[in-house]
Order: C-alpha cells, then structure tokens, then sequence
C-alpha cells in the first residue's frame, strides 16, 4: 500500500508538471503541442536519440540519484553530490593521465576507483561534522559543492590544464582508461551498466541484508533506532553518508571514462542537484531511480530539441525539474497528513 502511494504521488506530480509546464509555455506564446513533440522527437524519437543521448545523458543522473537515494532513506540530507562527482571527476581525470601505460585491464578499473574514494572523502567533511560535532549536514555539504566546482576550474587553469595552456581543460585521458562502447555506432558506454549494477545492489542492500534495515530504521525514526539499543545510529549515519559521497564520485568518473575522456571547467550542468528531483520521484527506491533517471535524461536531451524546433529556452527544462520537486513534495506531504 505504502509502494501504490508513492506511486500515486509520482504520478500525479507528473501531471501536474505537465499542465502547469503547457500553461506556462501557453502564456509566454509558445505552442505546447509543437513543444512537446519537439522534446519527444529529440529524446525518446528515434534509435539514435535514446541510445546516443537519453540513455548517455541518464546514466549522471541514474547514479547520482542512487547516492542522493540512499542518503535520504537513512535520514542523511547529503544535497553535496555534485561537489562528490566533481571530486570524483578530478580523481579519475589524474589516474587517467598519470598511470597512461597502464594495461586496460587495471586502468579503467583504477579511475572509478579513484572516483569513488575522492567521493568518499569529499563526504568525510561534513560526515564528521554531523556524526562527532552534531552539526546539520545540509549547509556544509551545499558549501561544498562549491568548493569541489572551484577546485575543479583550478586543475583545468593550473596543474591538470592541457599542454597547450589554451583551453581550461586537460589532456584526453589515455585510451585504456575509457569504457568501451555498448552498442557500436552509438555513444552508449559500459556507464550505463555500472549504473544498473549500483541501482541493483543498492536495492538488494537495502531490502535484503542487516545493514539495509538499520540504514531504513535509521531513516524512518532515528530517535526510536537510537533509543532501542541495537542500533548504533552514528556509525549507520556515517557508513551511509560516506557510500553516498563514493557513488556521487563514481558518477564523476564514469563521466570522464564513458562520455569526455577529459576534465573540464563546467563538467556538470548540475546533475548533483537534479538527482534531487530523480530520487524524490522515485520514492527514494534504488529501482526506480533508473526510470525516472530515464526520464530525466530524455527532458535534457530534448531541451535542444525543443530549441531548435519551438522556440523554447533550453533552460525552461530546469523549471520543470523545479515543478517535479515541489509537486513530489507537497503530494508526500499530502500523504502524510491523511495517512496514505
């Protein structure tokens, strides 16, 4: 019942975003029909544009909405993902340009590795600042997405900048450092399964071991796990917070190995915030992620789209990602209140 709820909500948020968006596009003098079929036809129209751009564009958004997903069930409010996957970026850009010769074999294995321990640490900051001095996570970790933005432009300017010292970028990463192609003649990459893979064990953790129970009980009443004695709430808030930060940095380096070969200034166009609306959509469930990822995926791929064929600001995308949280989170909070 509780599942059907949740669904009902997503749903409905859904259409809401949908008439409110076509009211809105009505108003500014836009066509919403020419609009719509525009985003569709860009998205989800052709072979071309699911497997080279929707499912290549949802695989940052899948895998950062796993790590905001998993945070919130336990009650952590990590809003640093997009800090997370920058550290992750920066990481696996080194391991690619340093270890060059490396075989393949260790090479690309070695960059999401990096991604994820730089992912990792990046979350340790405010993980100690909640777990040993009480501090609330949300401010630091949103602090420290801009500390993990600047420091990226840094390398890209400085130490990590391109031979030429033209461009603030760096080098194209060795070739045994990029993930193979999954469908040839198209740009979908090996990413895409390591997202599903993470969804899977994340899903499977969750709802099937110890530790998935403790993080959920931790989540759903920390109080009552605290005072029932056989939940150690600190050290589930930290293992959490930490596995969230690893898959926001994962998401990073899958990036760098999968879609650029290179880091960049601008790398993310704000996935680690989008990944709110993904997880929240998805009722925090690790399984839904991936479709509503999908979904979100298939709204930037047409923005272009809808562009070139209506007229309509790309950027008018981002306020329909706003629509989605708000609407999520006013039908939860309608649930809630009337016992859904």
């Amino acid at each position: 019942m509780r599942r059907f709820s949740q669904l009902a909500v997503a749903v409905l948020a859904l259409l809401a975003t949908g008439i409110i968006a076509a009211g809105s596009l009505w108003l500014g003098g836009y066509d919403p029909l020419v609009a719509g079929a525009a985003m569709f036809q860009g998205s989800f129209g052709s072979g071309t544009a699911i497997l080279s751009v929707t499912m290549v564009r949802a695989v940052p958004l899948i895998v950062t909405g796993l790590a905001v997903a998993l945070a919130f069930r336990a009650g952590v409010w990590n809003i640093g993902a997009e800090g997370q996957l920058y550290a992750g970026a920066i990481a696996a850009a080194w391991v690619g340009l340093s270890w060059g010769s490396a075989p393949g074999w260790f090479l690309t294995p070695a960059a999401l590795v990096a991604a994820l321990l730089a992912g990792a640490a990046w979350a340790a900051i405010p993980a100690f600042m909640k777990v040993r001095l009480g501090i609330g996570e949300v401010i630091p970790t949103i602090l420290m997405n801009f500390v993990g933005i600047y420091l990226a432009a840094f390398v890209v300017h400085g130490p990590l900048q391109e031979n030429r010292g033209v461009f603030p970028q760096t080098d194209p990463i060795s070739d045994a450092a990029r993930l193979s192609v999954l469908v040839e003649g198209t740009r979908l990459h090996a990413g895409f399964l390591i997202a599903l893979l993470v969804g899977v064990i994340l899903w499977a953790g969750l709802r099937w071991t110890h530790f998935g129970f403790q993080a959920r009980s931790v989540g759903a009443s920390p109080d009552a796990a605290r005072v029932s004695g056989m939940i150690e709430s600190k050290r589930v808030l930290l293992v959490v917070f930490l596995s969230s930060g690893a898959i926001a940095g994962l998401a990073g380096g899958i990036e760098i190995t999968g879609v650029t070969f290179a880091l960049y200034e601008g790398l993310s166009p704000g996935w680690g915030y989008t990944a709110i609306a993904v997880a929240l959509l998805a009722g925090l469930h690790p399984g839904w992620v991936v479709f509503t990822g999908l979904l979100f995926g298939g709204l930037e791929a047409g923005a272009g789209a809808m562009q070139r064929e209506a007229g309509v600001p790309a950027a008018w995308v981002s306020a329909v990602e706003a629509l989605v949280i708000l609407f999520v989170l006013a039908g939860d909070q309608i649930r809630r209140r009337f016992g859904a």
